[in-house]
């Protein structure tokens, strides 16, 4: 992990200090280089037993973020965070602020899917009620939704089902007033563990949707 941050941060002081560049790209290529950074950073605290593929794939999307301007924490994301986590108390789901300063929702299987469905559970459903009137009020937000599953059964199953509950949770939120071009889904089958298979609690963990909110930096 240390090398991809070397490397996104070298790269961002080198693009950042091209002559050729106007402000707004020099900004551009240094929001790539600490994207891809903090992407890596991340990738690699959530990847479980695949700790290499991790670190790459958070890189490439904090790139994509940095590329962008990277995201920014204002009042209005700690006003949407406690939202949430009141939304969700009572509840495993989780709420916390990124590395990146996104908002991170961790929903399990307990309080997510049932094992091999993608149906939004009545009691996922309350919650999301919640979330979309907040989500709907701070408009500007980037929303991204990615599944993942255990590593039971094959990629042929788990991937396709791990992008079925993303999506599901997508059109649920969709369906409640928040607009479809600013949710991003993604599914990740079993490649991202965030324990180990070896055991029914740890398999549990691991089938899970992750939610993440950025508010881009203008």
């Amino acid at each position: 992990m240390r090398k991809v941050l070397l490397t996104g941060l070298a790269a961002a002081l080198a693009l950042g200090g091209c002559a050729n560049m106007g402000d707004r790209e020099r900004h551009t290529a240094i929001g790539a280089g600490i994207g891809a950074a903090a992407g890596a950073a991340i990738g690699v605290a959530t990847a479980g037993g695949n700790k290499g593929r991790s670190a790459a794939t958070g890189a490439v999307i904090g790139a994509g973020v940095g590329a962008l301007g990277g995201y920014i924490w204002s009042q209005r994301m700690e006003k949407q965070k406690a939202e949430m986590e009141q939304a969700a108390a009572g509840t495993n789901i989780k709420v916390e602020r990124t590395a990146d300063n996104r908002i991170k929702v961790h929903i399990p299987s307990d309080a997510g899917f049932e094992v091999n469905r993608a149906t939004v559970r009545p009691q996922l459903a309350r919650v999301l009620d919640d979330f979309a009137q907040s989500m709907r009020n701070n408009a500007t937000t980037q929303i991204w939704i990615v599944g993942h599953t255990d590593s039971t059964g094959t990629d042929a199953i788990n991937d396709p089902l791990s992008r079925e509950r993303a999506a599901n949770t997508r059109d649920y939120l969709v369906a409640r007033g928040v607009a479809r071009e600013r949710i991003s889904i993604d599914g990740r089958g079993s490649r991202e563990p965030v324990a180990s298979n070896a055991t029914a609690e740890g398999r549990a963990q691991n089938r899970r949707v992750e939610i993440y909110i950025g508010e881009p930096a203008q």
